[in-house]
């Protein structure tokens, strides 16, 4: 799908097409003994050297032999390269990742052509048992639509399904295919006990539920859940976006129909209860790179650990020593997330930070001093400029304690105070060793931080405990200060130990796969910002202005 943007003269480009991949099952092996299978599909690709890797999962659904996933696996679809895929089921048994902790039941193998030139590509499964069951393939080529839908939906007068209640109603989203069938991209929460139920609101891109085409049909449908997996069917409708998006009108409060029941009912039959649309809002939905383009501008602050914990510089088992054949871990950190950040940042000048060393002439502990030395203006130039700035600290104070990364925060905090109307984004680097000594400062900190446009990225380096940068991470339980919760999750922990003894300790190798971990966070917390503050991007800029000195940059107000 190329663009007129993409265009660059005097440079290749292999064409590619984005594709949704679409599965369903049928007819899977019941591995479970008091109940059906929880399948789950897990898609591999083959890379350049004929090993599988894996690409993504699907959502489990639970207690059902004969599953649609919603969740899609998107990707490049290249003609002239043979892509190939696996597909492998699984009954998921607990909450491991671990694969080999869940009941295989079965495996289909193919190329991404194959389903391309297919409308829908129907294999059986080879797994433990001669008939294991069916798999469903369909690949739609994918517009370049970015505006999402949010809808909310009510009911009333449902069927009753259950025989000593009421119904537990929730409702399926299924786009129109070229063939005539359907494929689910949505499926609402569960209203328990209740005929006359009013599901949240949700958000789903329009990409999704019809690929652009307003008028492509969308076919509703509603059910009576069942812990068994066997949800009674209550009825359906179809309308689509061109309708729903008119909003509550008349027009929007849809008969819900059983075929079953009122072909055996007849003239008698009335329905199976109606749907209500209670709202409807499509806006358009910008990408990281609108923002970018358009000119906002990204900072990058370095905040390096100088507790005594890291051990003597002098000494080689420090993870400050300064080896000269490869650098240490804190030389490697500094290099990994800078070399990409640099790109992004117009003027290539980067705040560095340390914190928890004594300072000369008289040895005052300090969490908040510059690196070059500088306090007015703790700028360097260049991810070179930071590493020697690094380097001549380490030969200047004296390592020291303790661990705090309150003031950092704060400091960066108070930058990103000044500039919250999309032009500026803040993102601190703390590279540390140790377990955090003002934890409560600290989510004190990060807690109003998350209403700024700023993002926290934590290295953990060495082999310390660090179970509190986990919770700090947020992304199981949302971080909360004094009965105030976090408006955003905003820190990425990564431990470089992850990153150490594979594929060989090769630096460039282990700075590119901690740079893509580190990272991989950032354009998801930057449009959580610029989307919960409606801040929009500016048209793309035609050329980008080069800023000669730092006091073009927004101010602290400490």
């Amino acid at each position: 799908m190329a663009e007129a943007a993409t265009f660059q003269p005097g440079t290749g480009a292999a064409p590619a097409t984005l594709v949704e991949l679409s599965v369903a099952c049928r007819k899977l092996i019941d591995a479970d003994v008091f109940s059906k299978s929880d399948p789950m599909c897990v898609l591999f690709i083959q890379d350049g050297r004929k090993a599988w890797k894996e690409f993504g999962r699907t959502e489990i659904v639970w207690n059902n032999l004969n599953p649609d996933f919603v969740h899609k696996f998107v990707m490049q679809y290249y003609f002239e390269q043979s892509q190939k895929l696996k597909f492998e089921i699984y009954d998921v048994d607990s909450a491991s990742a671990d694969l080999k902790k869940h009941d295989f039941l079965g495996r289909f193998e193919c190329s991404l052509g194959e389903i391309v030139s297919s409308n829908r590509l129907v294999k059986n499964l080879i797994g433990p048992k001669k008939k294991s069951g069916s798999i469903a393939i369909t690949a739609e080529e994918l517009s370049s639509c970015k505006e999402q839908a949010t809808m909310q939906f009510c009911a009333h007068k449902l069927d009753k399904k259950d025989f000593f209640g009421k119904s537990d109603p929730f409702l399926t989203f299924s786009r129109s295919n070229e063939d005539g069938s359907f494929t689910i991209v949505h499926r609402t929460e569960v209203i328990k006990k209740t005929l006359n139920p009013t599901w949240k609101p949700f958000v789903i891109p329009v990409r999704s539920l019809c690929n652009g085409d307003y008028d492509r049909s969308i076919k509703i449908q509603c059910y009576d859940w069942d812990a068994d997996g066997g949800h009674d069917f209550i009825g359906e409708f179809t309308s689509s976006l061109r309708e729903l998006s008119r909003g509550r009108i008349e027009q929007n409060r849809y008969e819900c129909i059983n075929p079953k029941k009122k072909a055996k009912k007849g003239n008698k039959y009335q329905n199976s209860g109606v749907v209500e649309l209670m709202s409807c809002q499509v806006a358009k939905v910008f990408t990281f790179l609108d923002y970018i383009r358009g000119g906002t501008r990204l900072h990058c602050t370095f905040a390096v650990d100088f507790t005594a914990s890291n051990g003597d510089p002098k000494t080689p088992t420090s993870l400050h020593y300064l080896n000269p054949y490869r650098p240490n871990p804190y030389a490697t950190a500094v290099r990994a997330v800078g070399d990409i950040i640099q790109d992004y940042d117009t003027d290539k000048l980067f705040p560095a930070l340390g914190f928890g060393a004594r300072l000369p002439p008289d040895g005052v502990v300090s969490h908040e001093f510059a690196l070059n030395g500088n306090p007015n203006n703790p700028y360097c130039e260049g991810v070179q400029g930071v590493l020697d700035a690094y380097h001549r600290t380490l030969h200047s104070v004296q390592l020291y304690g303790p661990t705090n990364f309150a003031p950092v925060v704060n400091h960066v905090a108070s930058f990103a105070q000044t500039s919250q109307q999309g032009a500026d984004y803040f993102i601190l680097l703390i590279i540390t060793d140790g377990i955090i000594t003002d934890m409560p400062q600290t989510t004190e900190a990060i807690v109003k931080a998350a209403s700024l446009p700023m993002s926290i990225i934590i290295i953990g380096v060495g082999d310390a405990d660090f179970e509190a940068m986990e919770v700090l991470d947020g992304d199981d339980v949302r971080l909360s200060s004094r009965g105030r919760y976090a408006e955003r999750d905003i820190v990425q922990f990564v431990p470089l130990r992850d990153f150490l003894g594979r594929n060989g300790t090769d630096p460039q190798s282990v700075q590119a796969r901690l740079a893509k971990e580190v990272l991989e966070e950032i354009p998801d917390q930057f449009l959580s910002y610029m989307q919960r503050h409606n801040v929009k991007p500016k048209p793309p800029l035609e050329r980008r202005l080069t800023i000669t000195s730092v006091s073009s940059l927004p101010v602290s107000q400490q």
